[in-house]
C-alpha cells in the first residue's frame, strides 16, 4: 500500500521510542536527541539494551511458532518500528513463503523506510499501512487490502500498547482489533512492566516523557490479564519476554527477567 504523497515531516528535536530502540539495537536510524535520551535511560535502567534485544529474539520465537506450529499465514504487525534484522515478514516467510504480512505505523521516519519492509518472498506478500493504533477500525480496513480477515490472523503489538496509558482505552483497542477476526486468530503482546525491576523502570519512563517523548506506562500482571481476557493463553503464559519459550536446557541457563511481559493468546 502506498504512502501519502506528502508524509509528515520528521521532528528531529523530539525523541522517538522507535528511533531510541533502533539506537539500542545498534542501528543507524536515529538523531542526537534519540541518542541523548537513550543514553540517559540506559543510565537509569541499565538492562534496557538487553531488553531491546530480548524483544527482537522474542519476535523470532513467536512468529516461528505461529507460522510453523499454529499454521498462521497472516500477520498484522502494528507499531512495527524501524526495520532491523529478522523482521516479522522475514521470519514468517522462512517458514511459510506464502505468508502475508501487513506492517502498521505512523512514525514519519518509519514511513520513510517503508520500502525496506516491502521485500517479500514471491509466494507471499508484504504491505505497509500508515495508520494509528488508536483507530483500530481504520487499521483493519486498510489491512483488508492484503489480508483475508475471514481466515486466522496474528495481531502483534510489540512494545506499542504502553503508549495507550488509559486502561479502558487500551482494552477497547484490543477488543476492537480482535472482534472481527476469525476463530483461530492469535494475539501477540509485549508490554512494559515494573513488576520485575520496580522504580527504575518508572524513572526511565519519566525521563523519556520529560524529554518530550510520547506518554508511556507500565502495566502489572493483573492489567495484562485483563487485556487478554476471553482468549486462550498459550504456554508458558504471561511471562518476562526473555523467558517465553526459551530453549529447554539452554547452555546459558535461565535468562534474567527483563522489564517486559510477553504473551501469545488464541481467539477461540
Amino acid at each position: 500500500m502506498a504512502d501519502s504523497a506528502d508524509p509528515p515531516a520528521i521532528d528531529t528535536t523530539v525523541p522517538s521510542s522507535a528511533r531510541i530502540t533502533n539506537y539500542w539495537l545498534g542501528g543507524k536510524d536515529h538523531y542526537p536527541v534519540d541518542r541523548e535520551v537513550g543514553e540517559a535511560i540506559a543510565r537509569i535502567h541499565p538492562d534496557i539494551v538487553a531488553l531491546a534485544r530480548q524483544d527482537r529474539a522474542f519476535i523470532g520465537r513467536a512468529v516461528r511458532f505461529l507460522a510453523r506450529d499454529a499454521g498462521v499465514r497472516q500477520f498484522l504487525d502494528i507499531g512495527t518500528g524501524l526495520p532491523t534484522m529478522d523482521n516479522t515478514h522475514q521470519v514468517a516467510q522462512r517458514v511459510a513463503p506464502d505468508a502475508k504480512i501487513v506492517y502498521v505505523d505512523n512514525d514519519p521516519l518509519v514511513l520513510a523506510h517503508a520500502r525496506a519492509l516491502l521485500t517479500s518472498a514471491p509466494q507471499g506478500r508484504t504491505a505497509y499501512v500508515d495508520a494509528d493504533l488508536r483507530e483500530p477500525e481504520n487499521v483493519l480496513h486498510a489491512a483488508r487490502g492484503t489480508l483475508d480477515l475471514s481466515e486466522p490472523v496474528a495481531v502483534m503489538l510489540i512494545g506499542v500498547l504502553q503508549h495507550i496509558v488509559d486502561d479502558d482505552e487500551a482494552t477497547s483497542i484490543v477488543r476492537r482489533l480482535l472482534a472481527p477476526l476469525a476463530p483461530g486468530s492469535h494475539f501477540v503482546l509485549v508490554h512494559d512492566t515494573a513488576d520485575f525491576h520496580g522504580r527504575r523502570v518508572l524513572d526511565a519512563m519519566d525521563r523519556f516523557m520529560q524529554d518530550g517523548g510520547l506518554p508511556i506506562c507500565a502495566r502489572d500482571r493483573r492489567q495484562m490479564e485483563r487485556l487478554v481476557e476471553g482468549l486462550e493463553i498459550l504456554e508458558p503464559g504471561i511471562v518476562s519476554t526473555s523467558r517465553w519459550r526459551m530453549e529447554i536446557n539452554s547452555p546459558w541457563g535461565t535468562p534474567e527477567q527483563v522489564a517486559h511481559y510477553s504473551v501469545v493468546a488464541r481467539k477461540p
